[in-house]
């Protein structure tokens, strides 16, 4: 992988962060739209769009993606339960810890499948920076539930648990599309293919919960937002970046939705966050820019020679 492409993908990924991001904040302006719903709607319909846009290549990959049928499965089943499990722990226990938990555990769960699945070392540099990455997600929390009070902690612990749940799905269904990627399927075919079965497999949920999107036009405003520019743009170019680096890497990048989110719940919702939160917010920016510049490029620019005078 050439430097160029490793910058390609780092700034592909914090792209799909930045609109990631405002999701949390989007789906505040829907109150009466059930978690369940948004999640649907936003990663059913954006999984939908993917697929279309993708459609004439996964016709011509479908003998490529029956050989590997296991692994389009495993994505596509992660994919459906992720929204689902994101969402509820937004509307559990707020905006901030919610995508904090969620993204902030993903890539330590990414690094773990790919050390026990393909045997992937983790270097010293990665280690240090999502050491950093964890020790902000955990301040950074801390810090929003102790805002809480204490009639509030009882829907963060749960709202926690439906964030882990989220992190592994989000790692799973990576790691399952970066899979495909590296036997042979473009990158387009690959997200188009696990986000259409994700998609078609929310669309039972989206049914059975999505009438309160035709209740108002704010509340479909809010879920054609959160199909069509994070669901869709933002996982699209997260397949780019999937295409040219690890997944590990990339669900590490992605810390800095939280950071997006936090920020935007602060500014938008009204939640308040505590001196402790701001420095998990700093160890987070400090995280992605341990892991966002690769190790070649500085000893390359090390190794370079003066110019002779």
């Amino acid at each position: 992988m050439s430097p160029r492409d490793h910058l390609i993908g780092v700034a592909a990924v914090l792209f799909a962060a930045l609109v990631w991001g405002t999701t949390g904040t989007a789906a505040t302006f829907a109150p009466d739209v059930s978690a369940a719903a948004i999640g649907a709607a936003a990663m059913g319909i954006g999984g939908l769009l993917q697929a279309a846009l993708a459609g004439r290549g996964i016709v011509r990959a479908v003998p490529d993606l029956r050989r590997n049928g296991w692994l389009l499965m495993l994505g596509g089943a992660s994919v459906a339960i992720y929204p689902l499990a994101f969402y509820g722990s937004m509307r559990l226990a707020g905006v901030t810890i919610g995508t904090v938990v969620t993204i902030g555990s993903a890539p330590l769960l990414a690094a773990l499948i790919e050390r026990v699945l393909d045997g992937a070392r983790l270097s010293p540099r990665w280690m240090a920076g999502a050491g950093l990455g964890l020790i902000g997600m955990v301040l950074l929390c801390a810090a929003e539930a102790a805002g809480h009070g204490a009639g509030g902690q009882g829907r963060v612990l749960p709202g926690v648990a439906l964030g882990l749940i989220g992190g592994l799905t989000y790692a799973v269904y990576s790691w399952a599309a970066r899979g495909l990627m590296l036997r042979g399927i473009r990158s387009r075919v690959a997200m188009g293919a696990v986000f259409g079965i994700g998609g078609l497999m929310l669309m039972p949920v989206l049914i059975a919960t999505g009438a309160p999107f035709l209740a108002s036009w704010n509340n479909a405003a809010v879920g054609a937002y959160m199909a069509v520019v994070p669901m869709f743009l933002g996982y699209l170019a997260f397949g780019a970046a999937l295409a040219r680096i690890p997944a590990s890497t990339a669900t590490t990048l992605s810390l800095a939705e939280p950071v997006i989110a936090a920020l935007l719940a602060i500014a938008i919702v009204g939640e308040r966050l505590m001196p402790m939160g701001w420095a998990g917010v700093a160890l987070i920016i400090a995280c992605l820019v341990v892991v966002t510049i690769p190790a070649r490029m500085l000893r390359g620019r090390a190794l370079q020679p003066r110019p002779s005078t």
